[in-house]
């Protein structure tokens, strides 16, 4: 359990405000402590004791973890290290959410992870190039399984093994960090050489790890490969696609250009205002703060529906499961899909 703060990363902060125009929580209550420079000024306090460190129990369950503030931020403030340390901190014992330990008793065992893939048809296991492993992701397999399959049909030279363990993200983020990085490495060890992930959230916590030169995000892979995709069309027309990023991936790896590219030649391109922006899903986020997460993502929503799109591609399962769920309660029409699977449809026409 950690009792501390990283110094160096508390100190980097100046003060600046930049953050503030680009948090989400922020937005929603105007007040000073639920933006990232306010947080970090209680982690402060925190750390020379003028605060006690459960003061920090609230701010901690509402910040959503999207790390928007990083990319705005002119002094380099490593804003998610400090969140994953301050719920190191505060969420331990009875203050870590019922949901969560139940969570991690899931991906903690063998048994656990055996049951998110009993009966679901994800892709099948195959050793193909030993040098290149698709990771299932934990709840990514029993959620949505096609997208394993679409990738697998998309790459027949990518590995699909067995025995895969948790990449650590959820602990990481949920109060267990340094386990979080354990989890990373085992998995790293499991999988050598390149492993592709079809989860942005899960990409940028391997890569932090890992290291990213043996890290590939789908989108990231794929342009590499430089294949021409053929146009997806619809009653005679191209379709029209937005996009929802994913912040981890986005706001921690820098990689929004990649599933752009692919997308401008699947169909006609529109951007969804604040496509940047946090969904609201934020891993255990939706399930912790169901209201907050609707507020989040209710402007997202009537965005979407304003664009009259046909696809709103993902590249989260976090993402996906969020919009899908919002849209249905929304009753627009527009259909979610992650980018491997629209990509798949383009090679299948």
């Amino acid at each position: 359990m950690r009792e501390k703060f990283s110094q160096g990363k508390l100190d980097r902060c100046i003060s600046c405000g930049y953050c503030l125009p680009a948090c989400p929580t922020y937005k929603l209550t105007g007040n000073e402590e639920s933006s990232p420079r306010g947080r970090i000024t209680l982690m402060r306090a925190v750390q020379i004791d003028e605060l006690p460190a459960l003061d920090l129990l609230k701010e901690s369950s509402f910040c959503l973890g999207c790390r928007a503030c990083e990319p705005v931020c002119p002094a380099g403030v490593e804003y998610g290290v400090l969140l994953e340390e301050m719920r190191d901190i505060t969420w331990q014992g009875k203050n870590r959410p019922l949901i969560i330990r139940g969570l991690f008793a899931i991906v903690d065992s063998k048994l656990g992870m055996w049951g998110l893939g009993l009966f679901s048809p994800m892709a099948k296991r195959r050793q193909a190039n030993k040098d290149l492993h698709l990771m299932y992701g934990c709840f990514e397999r029993r959620l949505f399984p096609s997208v394993s399959r679409a990738v697998a049909k998309l790459a027949p030279e990518v590995s699909c093994s067995s025995n895969q363990g948790c990449c650590g993200a959820l602990h990481a983020h949920n109060g267990e960090l340094e386990k979080g990085k354990e989890m990373a490495k085992a998995l790293g060890a499991k999988l050598p050489g390149t492993i592709l992930t079809t989860a942005g959230g899960c990409a940028a916590h391997l890569s932090s790890v890992i290291g990213a030169d043996r890290v590939q995000e789908f989108s990231q892979w794929w342009v590499k490969r430089d294949i021409e995709l053929k146009p997806i069309t619809k009653a005679g027309r191209k379709i029209r696609v937005g996009l929802q990023d994913s912040c981890h991936l986005r706001n921690g790896m820098g990689v929004f250009a990649e599933p752009r590219e692919i997308l401008k030649q699947l169909g006609d391109y529109v951007e969804v205002p604040g496509a940047a922006d946090c969904c609201g899903a934020a891993g255990s986020y939706a399930l912790l703060q169901k209201k907050n997460s609707r507020k989040v993502v209710s402007q997202k929503i009537a965005d979407i529906k304003a664009l009259n799109l046909d696809y709103i591609a993902t590249v989260n399962p976090g993402c996906t499961r969020q919009l899908v769920t919002e849209l249905r309660r929304a009753r627009v029409k527009t259909k979610v899909i992650h980018l491997a699977e629209l990509v798949a449809n383009s090679q299948n026409q």
